[in-house]
């Protein structure tokens, strides 16, 4: 690293810290997309408390890291000539690299709002309104369908009243659940 030995002190440092850095990040982006920062199949045989393993996002991480000091050293090599102010360019530099996690942990935030569950369970009816689709007959004498949206999502389901006779295109409330499938509703 010849190159490297004539530069300033602080520009080498950046140098020093942009080249691991930039390759690490080159492996783990490869990884990523392969697929081989999954850990499926693997089965971990220890004793332990993993408390907090669960959790989204961790600050202290070495990805966190390599953002960070991505961020860190291109800002310092980029604004070197730029800015004459090695301090105000170590600053920025530090405010770059926090940065770069800080955008991390909202591409990271805006990724697992796809991998919500949205499958449905029907205790997710409860209190929500619902439009009949076939009429619904008096005191639990039968069955009619009502049309309800839960999670974005319409589902036609078998629904009864213990009060008069619901007719077609009514809107009603479901109150209560029986037989772990049939909705009770009210008219509103």
């Amino acid at each position: 690293m010849e190159i490297l030995e004539n530069l300033d002190p602080l520009l080498r440092t950046f140098w020093f810290v942009a080249i691991p850095a930039s390759l690490i990040f080159v492996v783990q982006t490869i990884m990523t997309f392969v697929g081989a920062d999954s850990m499926d199949g693997l089965e971990p045989d220890f004793d332990g408390d993993l408390g907090g393993a669960d959790a989204p996002f961790q600050l202290f991480s070495l990805r966190n890291l390599i953002n960070f000091l991505l961020g860190f050293s291109w800002t310092g090599i980029s604004f070197y000539t730029t800015i004459s102010n090695k301090l105000l360019l170590v600053i920025l530099s530090l405010a770059v690299g926090i940065t770069f996690v800080f955008l991390f942990f909202i591409i990271i935030r805006q990724i697992q709002k796809l991998a919500e569950d949205n499958s449905f369970r029907i205790i997710n009816t409860l209190n929500k309104t619902a439009e009949v689709y076939l009429t619904i007959p008096e005191n639990k004498q039968g069955k009619g369908k009502i049309m309800i949206s839960v999670n974005g999502a319409f589902h036609e389901l078998a629904a009864m009243t213990e009060k008069d006779k619901i007719p077609s295109g009514a809107i009603v409330k479901v109150v209560r659940i029986e037989d772990n499938n049939i909705l009770i509703v009210e008219t509103i």
